[in-house]
């Protein structure tokens, strides 16, 4: 023991959500612990949303080459050394390190234990031989790739998001089990940067985004030569002696060289003692009330390990909830209505607020479904990027309750879109700004502008203003 150390705020894990909170109370003037047992940056930098879009760019390089006839470009087969991709991968991550390093937080004046936490009371933590009471404690442990129960699939070599980037031999065939957002980006980057790719799903691809949509990337992949099979049931998966075998339950045999396992994700939170410290939790993660506060009043969970929203942004959007509610004791309450994802695939697909099911299930058939596709976009027609659709809904006065993108940029196309959301414009908000042209943003100005067509054109607007253009000028 080397005594006790008393912080104002202690924060168990060293990524997104726990740097954030751990940098912000710091600056602030509190005493701060910071208990990270692994990799400063935790899965986001290390094995998450950095690689993988990393990767993601290396592929559209690639791509880039075979898509040039349609510029008057000569296209080329790229030549790919997967080896160099990956040390382009691992240089992004390099470059992005130091912001989030032990140095950097030990600067602003957080003391930072490499150890491995746990509570031993209710305000008290023990981490490797240092005891920590706070009155304030903040759990951002995180969460880690899951497999799936297959038989055989313990004894094949698989990689997930967190040994995937490791990887510096191009699979010749890489099988991914999981048509998510992280199977469906992983497949398309591999297969452009030149291996084959199937990619076996047990429900629906994107299942969790408007099937309009997704339909849109959907057939983008599987024009690109990805063999995509949903609703597939597997039944094993086993050695071979191209490397690995997945058998599905009608008897097809699939050989592949690698295997991807993207079909699911977990909390970290066992060995926390959660138990000791009277904090509730299920499997699914860390239970919270809407200002992230736990079963224990001193205790609060944000990020993945309370298994609200598994998105970095979350993670962060949450640890500036903890610091406006906790530090600041202002009103701070977790709203659901605003929470964005976007999927990084080409074209992109992004999301805010309600899809079109959701929206019917909470507010009937009197909502209102907006859209525009690309292909009337002057700027996506310059660039022959014209697959896309931007779809808004609203109620019946106009609210905005969510939009999707799909499309080049979607990711960012979509930000207006959530300050919409977020500050509770109505639509007539969007179809009145001025964007630059010729933009890709036009087409959210343009969506929005179809809510007053039917109004502005109709009869009775038509009629006042002949009536108005017999009057003098004024």
């Amino acid at each position: 023991m080397t005594g006790v150390l008393t912080p104002d705020v202690c924060v168990i894990g060293g990524g997104s959500a726990g740097l954030v909170v751990a940098s912000g109370a710091a600056q602030l003037g509190l005493d701060v612990v910071l208990i990270e047992r692994a990799e400063m940056g935790g899965d986001w930098l290390n094995f998450g949303c950095v690689p993988s879009k990393a990767l993601i760019a290396a592929a559209k390089a690639a791509e880039a080459q075979r898509r040039g006839a349609v510029f008057g470009i000569a296209p080329v087969e790229p030549r790919v050394d997967f080896a160099k991709v990956m040390d382009h991968v691992a240089g992004v991550i390099a470059a992005i390190a130091p912001n989030d390093s032990v140095e950097r937080f030990e600067k602003l004046g957080v003391r930072v234990l490499k150890e491995e936490a746990r509570f031993v009371g209710r305000t008290e933590l023990q981490a490797g031989v240092h005891r920590i009471r706070s009155k304030r404690i903040v759990l951002a442990t995180g969460s880690r790739p899951t497999a799936p129960p297959i038989p055989g699939l313990a004894d094949v070599p698989y990689f997930t998001n967190e040994t995937v980037f490791a990887n510096r031999t191009l699979p010749a065939h890489l099988i991914v089990i999981g048509g998510g957002p992280i199977g469906m980006e992983m497949a398309q980057a591999h297969r452009r940067l030149g291996s084959r790719v199937t990619v076996l799903e047990a429900f629906d691809f994107l299942a969790k985004d408007d099937p309009e949509l997704s339909t849109i990337v959907i057939g983008r992949m599987r024009a690109e030569g990805i063999n995509l099979r949903n609703h597939v049931k597997i039944a094993r998966a086993e050695k071979a002696a191209s490397g690995i075998a997945v058998l599905l339950e009608d008897g097809e045999r699939l050989e592949g060289s690698h295997l991807l396992v993207a079909a699911g994700r977990a909390p970290v939170i066992e060995n926390l003692g959660l138990d000791m410290a009277g904090v509730a939790y299920t499997k699914r993660g860390i239970t919270v009330d809407g200002a992230l506060r736990t079963s224990n009043r001193n205790v609060w969970a944000i990020g993945d390990c309370n298994g609200l929203y598994a998105f970095t942004h979350m993670a962060g959007y949450e640890a500036s909830l903890f610091i406006r509610g906790a530090l600041f004791r202002a009103p701070a309450r977790l709203d659901p209505a605003i929470v964005p994802w976007a999927t990084y695939t080409d074209p992109e697909l992004a999301q805010v607020g309600l899809g079109e099911g959701e929206a019917r299930k909470r507010h009937g058939e009197a909502i209102r479904v907006l859209r525009w596709k690309m292909a009337e976009n002057d700027r996506a027609q310059t660039e022959r990027e014209t697959d896309g659709l931007v779809k808004v809904i609203t109620d019946p006065r106009g609210r905005v309750l969510g939009a999707t993108i799909v499309g080049p940029h979607a990711g960012e196309l979509i930000q207006p879109w959530c300050l919409a959301l977020s500050k509770r414009l109505k639509i007539a908000a969007m179809a009145g700004f001025v964007p630059p042209y010729p933009t890709r943003g036009e087409a959210s100005k343009r969506a929005a502008g179809s809510y007053f067509t039917t109004a502005l054109f109709g009869p009775r607007t038509r009629g006042l203003v002949r009536f108005l253009a017999r009057l003098p000028v004024w």
